[in-house]
């Protein structure tokens, strides 16, 4: 290891037999010694390689050279050059696979810098510290943009309007905004709070939204199209993936879709507090294996599960989750059935489910995505005993605004034809994140909400 580079700065973190019991936040974040130490680790490269894995392209040095001069409000200025959401970011962003991969120290035998860590702290920051920050002037009217969906891309698409002096109004068919920071990230991940302070920062500048809307039924996308400059749509992919096998309707079989949104957008991991309790048996099964699934099952965890466990059809090698949420999620006792895959749901014989028949499955070549195969093992059938099945095999989007737009060029599986530019098959009309991409990470969707913006930008202008 290089000398003077130091061992990296852990995160302290709830114990796992205290947290499991709560939906408190699990990671408790850098004090500001902490961040100190770990940004002093960071070398400050002329050429940071760093920078080439961040999506939104963030300043990383010069963002943690304002932290090692103890100057946290250059550090959140320099941040939010590139990034809206430092809080949301340094949270449930995957810096390992993007930043962090790059760090020069990994060279050198020793650890990156933990970016994420740094990042949440700065974003902590901002909110605790720079509580007021409204705009002086009402934005101008260089344009009206309509943004459909609040989620990061509509957000990121947003930000970067209003900073550019055009009036954005984002409409969003639920009853809190967010999109999936606000319904598909548990609490002890992304607290609620979080949220909805970066939400108040884009009010503060001028951003306006209007709730309970759903384009294609409350507004025609028509009216949109007749009332604004351009349109950018970013409603995300929710709709959910289902594993297609016999019994699949039986009671107390969810997608993951509707148990996360279930318990985040009716305040079910605060019940008792909440009437709005959610279902969940006494040993139950997540089938998948990436963020959402380990998401799934910790909450059913604290939500009163004795035992649960998560099935997935390829070994641990390919689990396509974060280290860090498996680490977490074995921590606190979930269960891990690896070359498992569920073929269908039995019943009690009074419409509820009580198992899975499931066979053994064992590696082949690589398929498209770089991950071996899976191939069932003949004669391998058994049985799993589970009274709750929840299903986390991804997400599509939803059919009904695409559907109802003549003209706009959609993917087979339905997703919104677009550039990298954002541009659509549409004039005035752009889209980004996973309506285009299918469920990808909140970063990638605030970069394609920002680049489609900057798109809008240059047609409104020529």
């Amino acid at each position: 290891m290089m000398d003077g580079v130091g061992e990296k700065t852990q995160v302290s973190k709830q114990n796992p037999g205290e947290r499991v019991r709560n939906f408190r936040e699990v990671s408790l974040g850098y004090s500001a010694d902490e961040a100190l130490r770990e940004a002093s680790r960071c070398l400050s490269c002329s050429n940071p390689s760093c920078m080439e894995g961040c999506p939104v392209k963030v300043d990383i040095p010069g963002f943690i050279k304002h932290i090692k001069e103890k100057d946290f409000n250059k550090a959140a200025d320099r941040l939010r050059e590139s990034n809206i959401f430092p809080a949301v970011c340094g949270r449930v962003c995957p810096q390992e696979s993007q930043c962090e991969i790059y760090c020069v120290l990994n060279k050198m035998g020793a650890e990156p810098v933990s970016v994420g860590g740094l990042e949440r702290f700065v974003g902590d920051w901002l909110i605790k510290n720079r509580v007021d920050e409204s705009s002086s002037t009402p934005p101008s009217t260089c344009g009206r943009v309509a943004v459909i969906g609040s989620g990061p891309a509509g957000l990121s698409c947003a930000s970067e309007l209003i900073k550019n002096d055009y009036s954005v109004v984002v409409f969003e068919s639920l009853h809190e905004p967010g999109g999936v920071l606000s319904y598909g990230i548990p609490e002890f991940r992304l607290p609620k709070g979080v949220v909805d302070s970066e939400i108040d920062y884009l009010e503060s500048l001028g951003v306006e939204f209007r709730l309970n809307v759903l384009v294609g039924r409350t507004v025609s996308f028509s009216d949109l199209w007749r009332d604004f400059d351009a349109i950018f749509i970013g409603s995300g992919a929710g709709l959910p993936y289902f594993l297609g096998i016999p019994g699949e309707n039986l009671n107390g079989v969810y997608s993951a879709n509707e148990f996360l949104t279930r318990v985040n957008l009716m305040n079910a991991y605060l019940f008792p507090e909440f009437d709005t309790p959610v279902r969940v048996g006494s040993k139950v099964a997540v089938v998948g294996g990436g963020n959402v699934a380990m998401d799934s099952a910790r909450v059913a965890l604290r939500l009163g599960a004795s035992e649960v466990h998560v099935v997935y059809r390829r070994s641990r090698e390919e689990l396509p989750a974060r280290r860090e949420e498996v680490v977490n999620a074995k921590g606190e006792g979930v269960l891990f059935d690896y070359l498992t895959n569920p073929v269908e749901f039995l019943g009690d014989g009074e419409g509820n489910v009580s198992g899975l028949g499931c066979v053994k499955m064992e590696l082949g070549e690589p398929d498209s995505s770089g991950r071996r195969s899976p191939v069932a093992v003949e004669g391998s059938d058994f049985v799993l005993d589970f009274d709750t099945v929840i299903v986390a095999v991804g997400q599509g989007p939803n059919p009904l605004l695409p559907s109802l737009v003549s003209g706009l060029d959609l993917t087979r599986r339905g997703n919104i034809k677009a550039g990298r530019d954002g541009r659509t098959s549409l004039e005035r009309v752009y889209a980004g994140g996973d309506i285009v991409t299918g469920a990808a990470t909140v970063i990638s969707a605030m970069a394609a909400g920002k680049r489609a913006a900057q798109s809008i930008c240059e047609d409104l202008k020529s």
